[in-house]
């Protein structure tokens, strides 16, 4: 165990719950989404600065796993893939083969709670309010209670389950992604080839899960032609299924836009790589704040206190308040349209990137 030592040292959240000099390995589980499995990673950043000789692994969805290659806080990803009992039952199979000494169920869903319990971790840590929390045999307060404040950051939720368990946490770490050599020389073998090598450039996500998370395409357009006067090139990214906002797009800057067909690792690297992020609330606006870019991030219908992005570097959050917001945001209630998104102003975005610029 690192000793952490001075005032400013970080401080756990509670006392430790088992004598750390016996854990050997340890386990986080966090399924879902990109930006979940980005801001997990500063759990492993605490938990790692904390017992650097540890095995740390983390149980992520197959889509998801390669966004954490290279990762330094990892020492091995396992990868749930897509399917039904079949695939848990072999995925609670390699877990318990494993022998975790401790198991930290970051998600509390369902299938989350059930393999964190199928681990047979001697310690299994959850929130208490997680339905089936009584799987865990330890059952942790709300992260509101035990950092003290009415609000938390989806980082801090996760943050105060290996905090309360006496793990230094108090500095709240940055989230960490790798960026491969592999992906680095992709990316720049695909800037080169569109003639863009050694550019300055900005990455521009216009998609969003739904429609009272996404800024108008024309609205991305205007922030393109913005840049450009400041000589700055965009590279627009978006998912499967989401090519029609891109060529929208394109037909609505008044200068070229690039766009490449990335692996996750690539995106990273890409992320890494650019001077700017600008975008929706998105897993690929958390994937630029774990590399430490500057960010500039539209918000419609999310919690803006607990989706921010998480950095240290500049970043700024445009958004419209409205007695509404935030909201589940499947779908907008109060409105015909998500007015909540749709009435940011260019300007507003524009002026945030000239801040975080400077």
């Amino acid at each position: 165990m690192q000793a952490l030592r001075g005032q400013d040292a970080p401080q756990p959240l509670g006392p430790a719950r088992w004598d750390w000099q016996n854990v050997k390995k340890i386990l986080l589980v966090r399924l879902r989404s990109i930006g979940d499995t980005v801001l997990a990673t500063s759990s492993a950043v605490a938990l790692k600065r904390f017992l650097p000789e540890v095995q740390l692994d983390i149980l992520v969805e197959d889509w998801v796993a390669p966004l954490l290659d290279g990762h330094p806080s990892f020492n091995n990803i396992i990868v749930m893939e897509r399917g039904g009992f079949a695939v848990r039952a072999r995925t609670a199979h390699e877990l318990r083969q494993a022998r975790y000494d401790v198991a930290y169920n970051l998600h509390g869903g369902t299938t989350a709670t059930l393999l964190t319990r199928a681990s047979g971790a001697r310690h299994r840590v959850g929130f208490a309010t997680y339905q089936y929390a009584q799987l865990h045999n330890h059952r942790s307060p709300s992260a509101t209670f035990l950092w003290g404040q009415d609000k938390t950051h989806s980082v801090e939720q996760q943050l105060a389950l290996p905090g309360w368990t006496g793990v230094p946490v108090s500095d709240r770490p940055p989230t960490k992604l790798a960026v491969t050599k592999a992906a680095a020389n992709s990316v720049e073998q695909q800037l080169a080839g569109v003639g863009l090598e050694g550019d300055s450039i900005a990455l521009i996500h216009p998609a969003a899960a739904f429609a009272t998370k996404q800024w108008a395409t024309e609205n991305f357009a205007r922030v393109v032609d913005h840049l450009a006067e400041r000589g700055i090139k965009t590279v627009a990214v978006a998912g499967p299924g989401e090519g029609t906002i891109l060529e929208q797009l394109r037909s609505s800057a008044s200068v070229p836009i690039v766009n490449l067909a990335l692996s996750l690792p690539e995106v990273t690297a890409l992320a890494a790589r650019s001077r700017l992020f600008v975008g929706n609330d998105s897993g690929i606006a958390h994937i630029a704040a774990a590399v430490g870019i500057p960010t500039v991030v539209v918000f419609g219908s999310s919690n803006i206190a607990h989706w921010r992005p998480w950095t240290r570097k500049a970043a700024e959050v445009v958004f419209e308040e409205m007695p509404c917001q935030p909201c589940h945001g499947y779908f907008c209630e109060k409105f015909a349209q998500p007015e909540c998104i749709l009435r940011v102003p260019v300007s507003r975005v524009t002026a945030a990137i000239d801040r975080v610029m400077r």
